[in-house]
Formats: structure tokens, sequence, C-alpha cells
């Protein structure tokens, strides 16, 4: 399957959120991590009544929801005020790179004993503000048990985390490489202080600096998407 790096997954959401109403975004979602684990056995995600993709086998059962896991910001009502100071162009180029497959992941998402999924609790965190640097650095903590903003949370998902055996694992399955250094540090987009305090952008500046930082992660995984497809999915 030719995977189109340029394809905006807004065009055939028919008006609705892509993570739900896309089929080409959940084409490209079930072919790209369809893929084999870190024990050698395949990972076959297919489409039920019921799910957005689905797994089931005797490594276990999952239900699994598309996440966006970049952020412009640019509708959020609490950053209004910063949002509105930027230049149109500026305001649309991140929304519109966000809107290719780079910009996506799968997470499980069927609720346990009513608590948030993944993909909610990292929405809602003040220590996260939905930034996904800061989510793959509590997902890196989690594979070294320790306490993180979304511990408990990921805590509940255990089962599908042991399935890539380390957080390297994770990273591969995933093609998150270009967010991670060489030592498994995070590549933050603006400077970390251990979720000492809530993230926050002080003045354009800042964001311009976070912009910048996403808009090149965007671009390097759908490079490394692209080789991906190229070698794997002839």
């Amino acid at each position: 399957m030719k995977i189109d790096l340029d394809f905006n997954v807004y065009s055939d959401s028919n008006g609705g959120d892509p993570d739900s109403k896309s089929p080409t975004l959940r084409s490209y979602h079930q072919v790209l991590w369809s893929k084999s684990l870190p024990n050698g056995r395949t990972f076959d995600l297919v489409t039920r009544s019921g799910a957005y993709l689905y797994h089931k086998s005797d490594l276990g059962e999952y239900y699994f929801g598309s996440d966006a896991i970049t952020h412009s910001y640019r509708n959020q009502k609490s950053k209004q005020w910063l949002i509105n100071q930027l230049p149109k162009d500026i305001r649309h180029q991140l929304f519109n790179a966000g809107a290719t497959i780079g910009s996506y992941i799968l997470f499980p998402n069927k609720r346990i004993t009513g608590n948030y999924t993944i993909n909610q609790a990292r929405g809602i965190n003040p220590y996260i503000d939905d930034r996904f640097d800061l989510t793959l650095e509590c997902i890196r903590l989690f594979y070294l048990e320790q306490q993180n903003p979304l511990y408990e949370t990921l805590k509940r998902y255990e089962d599908f985390f042991s399935l890539f055996d380390n957080f390297q694992g994770y990273v591969n399955h995933f093609l998150l490489n270009d967010l991670v250094d060489e030592n498994q540090n995070i590549l933050f987009y603006l400077p970390f202080d251990n979720f000492k305090s809530k993230p926050k952008f002080a003045d354009v500046n800042d964001y311009l600096i976070y912009r910048e930082n996403v808009l090149r992660f965007i671009k390097a995984r759908n490079r490394r998407i692209d080789l991906y497809a190229n070698q794997s999915l002839k």
C-alpha cells in the first residue's frame, strides 16, 4: 500500500474528527502498525464492528483508537491570547502539517473500570497539556517503573506496553525515533524541568520554538514512515 505523506486526513473525514472519521487514516494505521513485535510474533490489526482497530490472539485482546500526537493549540481557548498574535500562515502551518500521518499514533482505547484512556488522560492532565514529548517521557519513565503524571493510566494498559519489551521496542515499533536521542532521552520541544511545573508558553517566542521543533519531528517521522513503507509494505 502506498502511504501518501502529504495526504490531509481532514479531507476525507466529512467535517468530523479524523481520528474516527477518516478512512484513509485508519487504513494507514492498519498497515503501518500491523507488524512484528520484538518477540518475533506478528501483531495484526483488523477492523470490526464496534472497534476502530482490533487485535485478538493469545497475546491478548486489544481495542485501539487513533490519536493526534502533535498540537498547534490553534483552537484551544486558553491559548487564544497567544495564537491571535501570530500571522495567519504561522497559525495554519503547524495545524496542516499535523494533519499528515506522521502526526498520528494508536493507543489502546477501551476504558478500564471507568477510568480515562491514555488519550483522554494526556489531554486533560495539566502537566502534559496534550504534548507528545511529555507523554513519551511518561512512557519512558513507566518502562523504568518510575512515577510520572500518567503512571496510573499507563499502568492500566501494562499488558499493551509489555508487547514491546522495553521503551526502545515501543519507540521502534511506532517509528518515534526522531523524538529520542541515542541514549533514549526525549528530545523535548521546550526546556523540561522533570514535571516540577505545568508546561506553558511564556510568550510568542516560546511558541515559535515549540512550533519549529514539532514541525521538525513531523517531517522526520514522515520520512521514517516513508522509508519503512517502501521497504516493508510492498
